[in-house]
């Protein structure tokens, strides 16, 4: 019996709507050999949406996203929106997402591939091998606690405040993910946290600790910031899950995407209790390639197997779309990010159409 889905598509800005539609040509080639069928609809967000209607995430946007089975997202933002207020600009709109839809727990993966090794900038026997998932809470932290903003000080200056606020309900449910998600993996958890300086790492370590007693076959681990962080660059093998808070996490995610060589190459997941989640690649716009067919989709189809096996429970679909990346990879196909000496040049479409003959 065929299985019917509904996807709300965001191809957003910059190279969003060129690694879009290559994912759009994947999905399509897949549909039939597993009996789906996709309702696709587009709907805008960030700057395109500025442009279109005046704010980064219109109400419908929203609405139809709700309505959905899932969320593919491209990419959001660039030099044209930069000089706007905060709150209109186009990462407003993809905070507004995560909230709007109650997206709190971010899964990137980040995963060596052996046709690139040679593109990571550390030294092949420090990096091969590396598989790592970083679970980062996504919707509170300090970049959603309550007081923030700029203030005036009783001697006349400004003074900045953001707040680094979570409660125990909030630990104890991103800790379950990442629990979770461990015991799919090697069963190694490392909590990353400052509980030697913040209260509320304090609270996030306790909550972490007494979680792990449901999880036996979990190793559980506990990992100041700042030593993750040099520990990533120096021994990145040691991971295998990682579990922190809505700042560490974009900044240890990031670090972690670099190790693989190129940050175009990498999918992400962000997951609520319950409804659709939103699946996109972790680069960003690169507005100064934007039309040019220069662009790397293999993190936005690859953004489009999460989907598939995390949203839409179609693990067999979202293997065979795997599979066809690595065979383009083995076949020698690279975009300029990832390219290499001996390998053949191709751009967005050419590795897109390289794509479907994999599937095929």
């Amino acid at each position: 019996m065929t299985q019917h889905f509904t996807l709300t598509l965001l191809p957003g800005d910059g190279i969003g709507p060129e690694i879009m539609a290559v994912a759009v040509d994947v999905l399509k080639a897949i549909a039939p050999q597993f009996d789906l069928a996709f309702t696709l609809q587009e709907a805008l967000i960030g700057g395109s949406a500025i442009d279109e209607v005046g704010t980064p995430l219109p109400e419908a946007t929203l609405d139809r996203c709700r309505q959905s089975d899932a969320v593919l997202l491209a990419a959001i933002g660039g030099y044209k929106w930069d000089s706007l207020p905060r709150a209109q600009r186009p990462e407003t709109g993809l905070l507004g997402l995560r909230a709007g839809l109650g997206l709190f727990a971010n899964l990137r993966p980040a995963k060596i591939l052996p046709q690139l090794l040679d593109a990571s900038s550390l030294k092949a026997e420090v990096v091969e091998g590396v598989d790592i998932m970083v679970v980062r809470e996504l919707t509170g932290g300090i970049y959603f606690g309550q007081p923030k903003g700029l203030f005036a000080t009783e001697t006349g200056e400004q003074r900045g405040v953001n707040t680094m606020a979570y409660t125990s309900s909030e630990i104890d449910r991103i800790g379950k993910v990442a629990f979770e998600a461990a015991q799919k993996r090697q069963g190694r958890l490392c909590s990353v946290d400052k509980a030697n300086v913040l209260e509320v790492s304090q609270l996030w370590r306790d909550r972490i600790t007494a979680l792990g007693v449901d999880y036996p076959n979990v190793e559980l681990s506990h990992m100041y910031v700042d030593n993750a962080a040099m520990q990533l660059l120096r021994w990145p093998k040691q991971f295998d899950t990682i579990v922190t808070g809505n700042l560490f996490g974009d900044i240890l995610s990031d670090a972690a995407a670099m190790l693989t060589g190129s940050i175009g190459m990498l999918p992400s997941a962000s997951l609520g209790e319950s409804g659709p989640g939103v699946f996109e690649p972790v680069h960003g716009s690169a507005p100064d390639i934007a039309g040019e067919d220069k662009a790397n989709p293999l993190a936005q189809v690859l953004s489009a197997a999460m989907m598939l096996r995390y949203g839409l429970d179609q693990p067999a679909a979202a293997d065979k779309i795997e599979a066809a990346v690595m065979a383009v990879l083995n076949q020698g196909y690279r975009t300029g990010d990832i390219m290499a000496t001996g390998m053949t040049p191709v751009g967005c479409k050419a590795m897109g159409e390289a794509l479907l003959r994999a599937l095929s």
